[in-house]
C-alpha cells in the first residue's frame, strides 16, 4: 500500500502546490479589497481544503488499483487488466499497453517461426553434408599413402565442425533431445578416445586413463559424449608438441564423482581464464591455433549447466590445463 500511495502523492504534488498558491492569491485579493475578517477567511480556507481533501481521497480510492499496477512488477499479461468506470485515463493506458503487447507478441511469433525454420534448415544441411563425408571416408579407407592420410585428417575436421554446428542448433530444443540414464564413465571415455584415435596419431599425443570401472554417473550419454569429445579435442589441439600425454581421471570426492581431463600443453594465460567459457572468445592462444573458433568450451559449459553438472578449469601457462567435470 505504501508504494501506490507514494506514487499517488507524487502525481498529485503539482495539483496540491497550485491549489495552495491559488488559495493564497484569493485570500490576498480579498485582503486588498478591504476584507479584514480573518476568521471568515480561515473558515473559507478550511471548507475549501476539506473539499479538496475529499476530492483527493475519491481520486485515490477510484484509482488505487491502477497505482498498484504501476508500482508492482508485472509477471504476466493478465495482470495488466484493469477496469473502472471512474478512471477513463487508466483504462485508455491499459488498452494502449495491451495493444503494444499484441504487436510485440505478433513480432515475437514471427521471429520464433523464422528461427525454427533456420534451425530446421541447419539440421537438414548438416545431415545432407554428412552423407558425402561418409562416402569420402569409405573411398579413402582403402588407400594407404600420405595424400590419403591428409585427406582423412581434413575429413575428420569437417565432420567435427558439422557436429559442433548440429549440437549448437540443438541447444534451443535441449529438453526435447534428452534421455537421462546411468552411464559408465570408464566405458564412455574409452569409446570417445577410440573414435578420436586418428586425432591422437596425427598429433603424436597419447591418452592415459585412470577411471574406476565401477563409476556410474546420471546423465545423457549422447550429450556427455559431446562434452568429453570437446574437452579431448581442445586438450590435443593445445598440446603444443609431440609425445605429450593427456590424462583422463575419474574418481569420487566426498559426495561427487569427478572426471578430470589434464594435458601437458601450452596452458592458458591467467588473464584469459575468466573468459574461456564466453562464446567466440579465443584469447591469446587462439591467435596461434588456426582452428580455434571460441565455441568449444562455450558449448561444453552450456550443455553441462543444462545437464546439472559443474565444470571448473585451472591452468598455468606453459604447464598445461586441467578441466574437471563434476557430477
Amino acid at each position: 500500500m505504501k508504494q501506490e500511495f507514494k506514487l499517488f502523492l507524487r502525481e498529485q504534488t503539482p495539483l496540491i502546490f497550485i491549489y495552495c498558491i491559488q488559495l493564497a492569491v484569493i485570500t490576498f485579493v480579498y485582503w486588498l479589497g478591504g476584507f479584514k475578517d480573518w476568521s471568515i477567511a480561515l473558515y473559507a480556507a478550511l471548507l475549501s481544503g476539506a473539499l479538496f481533501a475529499s476530492y483527493l481521497t475519491y481520486r485515490y480510492l477510484t484509482h488505487r488499483r491502477f497505482y498498484m499496477r504501476l508500482s508492482e512488477p508485472v509477471t504476466s499479461v493478465e495482470e495488466i487488466t484493469y477496469t473502472s468506470e471512474h478512471a477513463p485515463l487508466a483504462e485508455s493506458l491499459q488498452q494502449l499497453m495491451l495493444s503494444h503487447n499484441r504487436v510485440y507478441q505478433t513480432r515475437l511469433l514471427g521471429v520464433k517461426e523464422q528461427l525454427d525454420q533456420h534451425i530446421h534448415f541447419i539440421h537438414q544441411w548438416v545431415h545432407q553434408m554428412k552423407t558425402p563425408l561418409s562416402v569420402l571416408h569409405l573411398m579413402n579407407q582403402g588407400r594407404d599413402d600420405e595424400e590419403s592420410a591428409a585427406m582423412g585428417d581434413e575429413l575428420d575436421r569437417m565432420r567435427k565442425g558439422l557436429d559442433m554446428v548440429l549440437y549448437a542448433a540443438r541447444l534451443d530444443s535441449f529438453e526435447h533431445d534428452l534421455y537421462i540414464e546411468s552411464v559408465s564413465l570408464n566405458t564412455l571415455v574409452r569409446s570417445v578416445t577410440s573414435e578420436q584415435k586418428r586425432l591422437f596419431i596425427r598429433n603424436h599425443v597419447f591418452p592415459y586413463m585412470e577411471i574406476d570401472p565401477q563409476l556410474q554417473v546420471i546423465s545423457d550419454e549422447k550429450w556427455l559424449k559431446f562434452i568429453v569429445t570437446q574437452l579431448l579435442t581442445n586438450a590435443v589441439k593445445y598440446s603444443g608438441g609431440r609425445n605429450k600425454k593427456i590424462w583422463f581421471r575419474g574418481y569420487m570426492q566426498e559426495d561427487q564423482i569427478i572426471l578430470s581431463v589434464e594435458d601437458e600443453g601450452i596452458g592458458i594465460p591467467s588473464g584469459d581464464l575468466t573468459r574461456v567459457f564466453d562464446p567466440f572468445f579465443t584469447g591469446e592462444n587462439g591467435r596461434t591455433v588456426q582452428e580455434s573458433t571460441g565455441m568449444g568450451l562455450y558449448l561444453v559449459k552450456e550443455v553441462a549447466d543444462r545437464l546439472g553438472h559443474s565444470i571448473t578449469i585451472t591452468s598455468e601457462q606453459h604447464h598445461g590445463t586441467t578441466i574437471q567435470l563434476l557430477f
